[in-house]
């Protein structure tokens, strides 16, 4: 308890449980189509690289949804932007399920514009993640808190990937899209009633405010965000001028590509390459995807833990942050083992060791919220998952035509590898300083400095 009240309280972490909760059924809707594809390809009668396209839709409008969600968040604030993001992501979960009410021809093009629309209600989650993390965590709890909300995409799979793979084998794939549709409702229901900012939380102390504030945390970041004024004509385009011209940001935005790979693959194309390359049953193939995906949960929760305890050892934030990624990287190289092994066992080491690799890896988030400028964190994070999730378009695409021009996963699994080389690249030596970055001053004439954290 010392410690609790050292740190001002804990109101925090129920604003992280929260977001970690939300999080499993995000990914959970994601990967729904990779766990019901082996049979819902075989009602619809699609190919490989149909599946693919099928794949991609959410990642299109993912990827369209980022800038205006930010902008939203930053506008109206992340409670009610979120909240209406997982009631529509939720029914539109749901509807998948009705798709072969359309006939078999006209069901993929259903299915294509519900997965559509999925992902541009998924738009604004993860940026407001990101706002919620750095409203609520002092920088040296923020690359833990990062992690543990980034983690979750794996823990989805450990979660779900078995329940998922129960439904589709005994009730049909509709059922699955039922289920998950429902219970992303039931989160909106929660949401309502956990969520708040720093200043307006009923139950926060002031003491924990003046801890998280005095460590770096943007406690007025959604303060009377709705009643703002009209943004200033060219502000917008101003703060756009300053992400884009940033070197640390692209090399970022470049290794969240990188790495947003592995994570397609794994949420994509991972069941299916079980089912297909492996020979497993659906069941099998989701009780299988679950170790992989315990040890990338591992793998992100060590990935924070490294980052902020480098950063308590007097490690430079850029230290901090880059080594967890680098290393994280290095070991996801392990997936092209698989090429060369032939029994399953050994198939679920390797892949346990790259996804291991990649979760301590993915401290993008944790990065952002260290140096996006204070008035445009939601922006901020909309441009970096914008940049990032183009590889949720192009995975999908890329390893269904590896697929039906080889009839192999091989290939798709050295492509995966190489982007884990990409990322580490990235940010080794294209990104530079970690800090938070200037501002422009009013009317985008120029720019005014923006304290860094006091931990960082």
């Amino acid at each position: 308890m010392a410690g609790i009240a050292a740190r001002g309280g804990r109101v925090r972490y129920t604003i992280l449980a929260m977001l970690f909760l939300v999080s499993i059924i995000n990914y959970a809707d994601r990967s729904i189509l990779a766990i019901t594809a082996p049979l819902l390809a075989k009602d619809l009668a699609i190919d490989p690289l149909e599946l693919g396209i099928v794949f991609s839709a959410f990642g299109w409008a993912y990827v369209i949804a980022q800038l205006p969600g930010g902008w939203a968040l930053d506008r109206f604030g992340t409670k009610p932007v979120y909240l209406a993001g997982i009631t529509l992501w939720s029914i539109f979960t749901a509807a998948q399920g009705t798709v072969l009410a359309f006939g078999a021809s006209a069901a993929v093009a259903v299915l294509f514009g519900l997965r559509f629309l999925v992902g541009f209600a998924e738009g604004p989650s993860f940026p407001g993640n990101a706002r919620l993390v750095a409203a609520w965590f002092p920088a040296s709890e923020r690359g833990t808190a990062s992690a543990i909300f980034n983690a979750s995409q794996y823990f989805a799979t450990v979660l779900f990937a078995p329940i998922m793979g129960w439904i589709t084998f005994h009730f049909g794939w509709p059922y699955t899209f039922y289920f998950m549709g429902a219970l992303g409702l039931v989160a909106a229901l929660a949401w309502t009633v956990t969520i708040y900012s720093p200043r307006t939380h009923p139950r926060v102390s002031d003491a924990e405010i003046d801890f998280i504030a005095a460590g770096g945390a943007l406690v007025d970041m959604d303060r009377n965000a709705a009643a703002r004024p009209p943004a200033i004509p060219g502000e917008t385009m101003a703060n756009l001028k300053v992400l884009l011209s940033n070197r640390t940001l692209w090399g970022v935005y470049i290794g969240q590509f990188a790495i947003n790979t592995l994570t397609y693959f794994f949420i994509t194309w991972f069941p299916v390459y079980l089912v297909q390359e492996r020979g497993m049953t659906i069941v099998k193939a989701g009780l299988f995807a679950s170790a992989p995906a315990i040890c990338g949960f591992l793998g992100g929760v060590l990935g924070g833990f490294w980052s902020d305890w480098l950063l308590r050892r007097g490690h430079s934030l850029t230290i901090a942050r880059k080594v967890p990624v680098v290393s994280g990287m290095l070991v996801s190289l392990a997936i092209v083992a698989c090429n060369y092994v032939d029994g399953n066992a050994l198939v679920l080491i390797f892949m346990s060791i790259a996804f291991f690799g990649k979760g301590i890896g993915a401290l993008g988030w944790a990065v952002i919220a260290d140096v996006a400028p204070r008035k445009t964190a939601g922006l901020s994070g909309g441009l970096f998952n914008m940049v990032g999730n183009l590889s949720s378009i192009l995975t999908p695409i890329i390893i269904g035509g590896i697929l039906k021009g080889t009839g192999s996963f091989k290939l798709a699994l050295v492509f995966v590898a190489c982007n884990a080389l990409l990322a580490a690249f990235a940010y080794l030596f294209i990104a530079g300083k970690i800090a938070r970055i200037e501002e422009p001053a009013p009317g985008g004439r120029g720019a005014q400095p923006a304290p860094a954290p006091a931990a960082a």
